[in-house]
Formats: structure tokens, C-alpha cells, sequence
């Protein structure tokens, strides 16, 4: 009965999600105002039938329910309830059911709580977001059941990917997808904006704190996934340009823009059209995302392979939503009026010159990424799009952007001088120069991305800490220590991206026992290998010893992994992280002489790429505690004036 319950709450939740769109098309008319109340309350209402349809969902495999066919694809009974529980969302319709959840409570959300647009815009702003919705509710009831019962009932399940057998599935996919829906409430305002041409600055702060939300969210997201997939899979990379790693990040570039740009419209009255142009491509890209990932026209241990029937489905509705938003922009746009003007030498000039540049490497990834399918579609030729034409075509671009965030939060609203701007930094130019003849002198012969990588890594850490000084630190606003933390978060991951990439050190042998092996700075040691077992798994680990000079010898165990439900085999990499870096080590197989495959890396500071995404998460939240808390403080005034 729980499935059923499930299904139908989707079913109660999928008419209610019409009715919205109805009630708020009335109500745009004057009219018939007395029905936007009604669109809020539909929304929350909405909000709660598709969260209870999911919490049911969890419920059947947490119980490890194996009537319903899902469960029975996607979980095991002797599971551990953390990957019983991540199993729900670990396969293609879980997934769609918690995108459209979080659709659902995001809506629900805007409903409750935002008060700062005028009523009209908000019952558009609420249309949109429901139309999107029930796009989402047809898709899962008429194509991918989640609740769907199996017959005949099966003893037990198949077992989830073992790949995905690790706390970080717990974390990574949920994060996204909060990142994803996120953008679907700026588009869902940017929509509801054109429709009543209220483009303003009311608008724009309603939809600050949503992009802001859903950027952090990203961050942590991609974060964690990198993370994930470079101790998981036991390849030694952080980032591989995978084609499903690419769906996650060019939403974030179109986010960070678009983050940018609202800034300005809600403070200065700047941007109007690039603030509406970004909101919809932010969201066109989490739909071109999800079209990737769900569709099936990708292979990837991050994708989950479907019927193209499906992926039509979701084809459709890229098209209708995506292509109806950028229809609507090219009859309204003409209506938005033009806001605050600046000179190029001004605060809104470099980010306008950062908006430039970070749609310049969406754009790179997008061609990346897709001109591959669109080839094969075409053609039928398989082709490769990797690491050298990325690399090459958007690090470049990137250096550029990292001068351009030095020179942006020191220069002046409106009109400024250039030379007064560098003269504000200065002492990071000094260091800048000074960090390139020290490279020059240390590292001549590195490749010259790396080089830069470095050198501008260091500027801008110290560029990063110029809007402070001089300045009164108590009386510092909250969000401007957010944008400081943002911002040298990107510089401490940039110098572990380039540190890494510059320096890395791997060694590839076939050891017997008791062999002894030099990777960088470590000699590693295989001492033997022995049969262990786990809670759903057993495994032949190896006992290596390593020792850095004189230093203190410590273990590390590396395991070859074997799953039975379903049977899949897996290398579990052992990392030991000191200050200045990670010795990674994975086990590979035997040979007819007894030797065992050893891969060995010595990464130097390639920590600093997560804890550089760490910190630009946590700017980013000072950021919107700051932005909430200055609100408050202005709503109170007004309150008791």
C-alpha cells in the first residue's frame, strides 16, 4: 500500500501543478486578482503531495520493499541503510521523482515567503514555475513510474551500482539537483518579470538569494563529486572533462554569471538584460544537464542508461520550456527599459568583462561537450573531445577572468580611472611579479598554463583580501567577507589545479614482495596481500609501507573489491594527505610471475583544489546570511517608522 500511497500522491500533486498554471494565468488579469492567493496556496499544497510521494518512496526501499520494481533494480535487503537510502535516488526514475520534489518545495518556498515583488509578477513567477512541474509529473507518470510493482515479487534485489556504494552518493546528487531546481526559480522570475515587464530592481532582489542559493549548492556539489569520483574510481584525477562532468558545470558558469549580474541590477539598476538573458540560460543548461545524464545518449558511471523514448520525453521538454522562455525574451526584451549606465573603467565594466569571459568557456564547454553526440547523430563517427582542447581553449580564458576578478571589487561604481584602480592593488601586483620571477627561477621549464596557474593563483589570493583594507573590519558587512572568502577560495583552488598539474609525480610497476618502489618525494614498499571481507563485499588487500627520508614509515591499504549483488569488481584506492600533498596508491592485478600492478602518484597540494571549493561555498553562504540579515534589518525599520 506504501507504493500506491506514492503514486497516488504524484497523481494528486501532477493536476494540482495545472491548476496552478490556470489560476495564475487568470490571475495576471486586474480583474481577477482575487485569485493569486489562491495560486500561492495551490503551490504549497502542491509542495507537500510530491514531498510525501518521495518520503514514500524512501520508505519502501529503507524497508527494502521488493514488490516494487525499483527497489528491486536498486537495492539489496543486507544493504546498509545509508546506501539503501542513497539507492533511492541512485538510479534514473528516484532521481527524477527528488528533481521534481525539490521542484515542487522550491515552489512552495517562493509562495510562503517572498514578498519583495509586486503580486502580479509573483503569480507569473508562480505560473512558470508550475508549468514546469507538470512537464516533470507527465514524464514520471506516463514514462518512468518510480512506484511501478514488480510480478512476480523476487526473493530479494539486484543490488546498487557498487560505484555508487560510498557516503559521497548520499551527498553529491542531492546537492545538484538543490543547485538545479534553484535555477529553475531564477528562470521561473525571469519569466514572471517579462510577462508583466517588471524588471526592476524589486525583481532582481527577489531573485537574488534563490541564485545565490542555488550557486552554493552547485559548488558543494561539484565539489564533492570531484572528490568523489578521484578516491572512488581509483583513476588519480580530479576532473576528466567527463561529458556528464561538464552537464554539472556549465550550469555553474551560467550560475556565476548570472550571480553577477543580479548583483548589479538589485544594487545599481544595471544589467536588466543580461540579468534575464543569463536566468534563462542558467536554467537551459540544468535542463540540458538532465537531458544528458537521463536520456541515455551518454555512457558514464555518473549516467544512467534509458530508452530513447525517455529521452525524447525529456527532449520535449528542453524544447518547449527553453524554447518558449527565449521566444518570450525576443518579444519582451524590446520593452526593458535600459538601465544605470557606467564606463568601461567602472565596477560594472569588469563584470560585465567577467560575464563576457565565463560565457566565452560555457560556450567552449557546450561545443565540447555536445558536438561529440551531434557528430555520431550526424555521421555515425564516434568522436573524442578531452583534456587537450579544453585545457587549451579555456585556460587561457581563465587567466584572463582571475585578472579581471583582482581588478573588479577594488574598482569603483559607475565611472572610475584605471590607474587608480591598479594603484588599489598594488601590493598584489608587487606580489604577482614577484611569485613569477621566484617560478621563473624554481620551475622554468613547467608548462606555461601551470606557470601562470600559479603565479596568478598567488596575485589573487592577495587581490582577494584588498576590498578589506582600510576599512573598519567590525563594521564590514557580512557579505562583503563572503565575496572576499569567494573569491580567494577560487585563488587556493587554482593554485592546487596548477600545483598538481605542474608537479604531479606517478609511477606504473609490477612488484613482487617485499620490492621497494620511489614515487616524488616517498619510497613505497609492497609487504603482502591478504583475502579480506566487508559488509556486502570481500576484497585482496595489500599492505604497503611507505616512508618520506628519514621519516616516520606509516601503512597503506589499497584493495581490489568484489561486489556479488550485483557482481561487479572495484579498485579502492588508499590516499595519505600530509600538509603539501596526497600519496594515492591503487592495486592492480597479478601476472604469471607473481607480481603485482602498483600505480603510485605523489600529488603536491592537490587538497587545495577541494578546500578551495570548500571556501567559495562558505562565501557564497556569508554572502546570503548577510544579504538576508541587512534585509531584515531594513524590513524592521520600515516596520516600526
Amino acid at each position: 500500500m506504501i507504493a500506491e500511497a506514492g503514486l497516488a500522491a504524484l497523481w494528486l500533486a501532477a493536476p494540482l501543478a495545472l491548476l496552478q498554471f490556470v489560476l495564475a494565468c487568470l490571475g495576471l488579469s486586474d480583474t481577477r486578482a482575487d485569485l493569486r492567493y489562491g495560486v500561492r496556496v495551490v503551490a504549497v499544497v502542491q509542495g507537500v503531495f510530491v514531498a510525501l510521494a518521495f518520503v514514500l518512496l524512501v520508505t519502501c526501499f529503507l524497508r527494502s520493499d521488493m514488490s516494487v520494481a525499483l527497489v528491486v533494480a536498486n537495492s539489496h535487503s543486507l544493504k546498509p541503510w545509508l546506501y539503501k537510502l542513497s539507492g533511492t535516488w541512485g538510479n534514473h526514475e528516484g532521481s527524477m521523482l527528488l528533481w521534481v520534489t525539490i521542484l515542487g518545495l522550491a515552489g512552495g518556498a517562493v509562495a510562503i515567503v517572498e514578498r519583495r515583488v509586486v503580486e502580479r509578477t509573483l503569480t507569473a513567477t508562480l505560473g512558470a514555475q508550475a508549468l514546469i512541474s507538470f512537464g516533470f509529473y507527465a514524464f514520471l507518470l506516463f514514462a518512468s513510474n518510480p512506484f511501478a510493482r514488480a510480478f512476480p515479487v523476487p526473493e530479494d534485489g539486484q543490488g546498487l551500482n557498487p560505484l555508487l556504494q560510498d557516503p559521497g552518493l548520499a551527498f553529491h546528487p542531492p546537492t545538484l539537483y538543490i543547485g538545479y531546481v534553484g535555477m529553475s526559480v531564477a528562470f521561473s522570475f525571469a519569466v514572471g518579470a517579462l510577462v508583466t515587464r517588471d524588471v526592476g530592481r524589486d525583481f532582481a532582489r527577489a531573485m537574488r538569494p534563490w541564485v545565490l542559493g542555488a550557486w552554493i549548492f552547485l559548488t558543494l556539489g561539484i565539489t564533492a563529486g570531484s572528490y568523489w569520483a578521484y578516491y572512488e574510481l581509483g583513476w588519480g584525477g580530479w576532473w576528466f572533462w567527463d561529458p556528464v562532468e561538464n552537464a554539472s558545470l556549465m550550469p555553474w558558469l551560467a550560475a556565476t554569471a548570472l550571480l553577477h549580474s543580479v548583483s548589479v541590477l538589485a544594487t545599481r539598476d544595471g544589467l536588466r538584460a543580461w540579468t534575464i538573458m543569463l536566468a534563462v540560460v542558467a536554467f537551459s543548461m540544468s535542463m540540458i544537464g538532465t537531458f544528458l545524464v537521463r536520456s541515455g545518449i551518454l555512457t558514464s558511471v555518473h549516467a544512467f542508461a534509458v530508452d530513447p523514448q525517455r529521452g525524447s520525453f525529456i527532449l520535449a521538454l528542453l524544447a518547449i520550456y527553453i524554447g518558449g522562455a527565449l521566444a518570450l525574451f525576443a518579444i519582451r526584451i524590446g520593452t526593458v527599459k535600459e538601465g544605470t549606465q557606467f564606463d568601461l573603467v567602472s565596477r560594472e565594466g569588469a563584470l560585465v568583462m567577467n560575464n563576457l569571459l565565463l560565457s566565452a568557456i560555457l560556450g567552449i564547454v557546450f561545443v565540447g561537450t555536445l558536438y561529440p553526440l551531434f557528430a555520431e547523430a550526424v555521421s555515425g563517427d564516434k568522436l573524442s573531445v578531452g583534456p587537450p582542447y579544453f585545457n587549451a581553449t579555456a585556460g587561457p580564458l581563465t587567466l584572463m577572468l582571475v585578472i579581471v576578478m583582482a581588478l573588479g571589487p577594488v574598482s569603483r561604481w559607475r565611472r572610475d580611472r584605471l590607474k587608480a584602480v591598479i594603484g588599489r592593488i598594488a601590493v598584489p601586483v608587487l606580489i604577482t611579479s614577484l611569485a613569477f620571477v621566484a617560478m621563473a627561477l624554481y620551475a622554468p621549464r613547467i608548462h606555461i598554463l601551470s606557470f601562470l596557474g600559479i603565479v596568478f593563483a598567488i596575485g589573487l589570493g592577495a587581490a582577494s583580501l584588498a576590498p578589506l583594507w582600510g576599512r573598519n573590519l567590525r563594521r564590514t558587512p557580512m557579505f562583503t567577507y563572503g565575496m572576499v572568502l569567494a573569491h580567494f577560495g577560487v585563488a587556493v583552488s587554482l593554485a592546487g589545479m596548477a600545483t598538481e598539474s605542474a608537479f604531479i609525480k606517478e609511477t606504473l610497476v609490477a612488484s613482487k614482495m617485499g620490492e621497494t618502489h620511489n614515487v616524488g618525494p616517498y619510497t613505497v614498499t609492497l609487504r603482502s596481500i591478504e583475502p579480506v571481507a566487508g559488509p556486502n563485499w570481500t576484497a585482496l588487500e595489500a599492505e604497503l609501507v611507505a616512508q618520506r627520508g628519514d621519516g616516520l614509515p606509516f601503512t597503506l591499504r589499497p584493495q581490489s573489491r568484489m561486489f556479488s549483488n550485483p557482481p561487479t569488481e572495484t579498485n579502492e584506492s588508499a590516499i595519505a594527505t600530509r600538509l603539501d600533498g596526497q600519496l594515492y596508491v591503487v592495486l592492480g592485478k597479478p601476472d604469471n610471475e607473481g607480481r603485482w600492478q602498483l600505480r603510485l602518484w605523489w600529488k603536491p597540494m592537490v587538497t587545495l583544489i577541494w578546500l578551495g571549493g570548500a571556501l567559495i561555498a562558505v562565501g557564497g553562504a556569508l554572502s546570503l546570511l548577510g544579504r538576508a540579515r541587512k534585509e531584515s534589518g531594513i524590513a524592521m525599520r520600515k516596520a516600526y517608522s
